[in-house]
C-alpha cells in the first residue's frame, strides 16, 4: 500500500511542479493577447480621429502682427506644435501654453 502513496505523492509533486506553471503561463498568455487585440482596437478608433496637429498658429490665437511673425519660432517652425517650440531648456511648458484652448484640446502624442 505504500507504493499507491508514494505514486500519488510523486503525481501530486509533478502536478505542483510543472502543470500548474503552465497553466499559468497558457492563461497569461490569454490575457495578454485579449489585451493586444483591444488596444489594436483602440489604436484603429483613435488614428481615425487623429489629425497632424503642426504647428496651430498661435499667431493668429494671439494676434501677432506680421513683423512678429517673421521672428516667431513657432512661425518658422510649421511641423511643430507652438507650445513645443517655446519650452524652456528644462522641458517646461510656458504658462500662457498651459492655457491655451489649442494646447488643451490637442491630442495625446502617440509612439510609433
Amino acid at each position: 500500500m505504500e507504493w499507491v502513496s508514494t505514486t500519488f505523492a510523486v503525481f501530486l509533486l509533478v502536478l505542483l511542479r510543472v502543470a500548474i506553471p503552465i497553466a499559468v503561463t497558457i492563461a497569461i498568455i490569454g490575457i495578454l493577447k485579449w489585451l493586444d487585440e483591444r488596444w489594436k482596437k483602440e489604436a484603429d478608433l483613435d488614428s481615425g480621429q487623429l489629425v497632424k496637429v503642426g504647428n496651430v498658429g498661435c499667431w493668429e490665437i494671439n494676434n501677432c502682427p506680421e513683423e512678429n511673425r517673421t521672428g516667431c519660432k513657432a512661425y518658422n517652425n510649421p511641423d511643430l506644435p507652438c507650445w513645443q517650440v517655446f519650452r524652456d531648456r528644462n522641458g517646461r511648458l510656458q504658462e500662457r501654453c498651459i492655457g491655451c484652448d489649442i494646447f488643451r484640446q490637442a491630442p495625446v502624442p502617440v509612439s510609433v
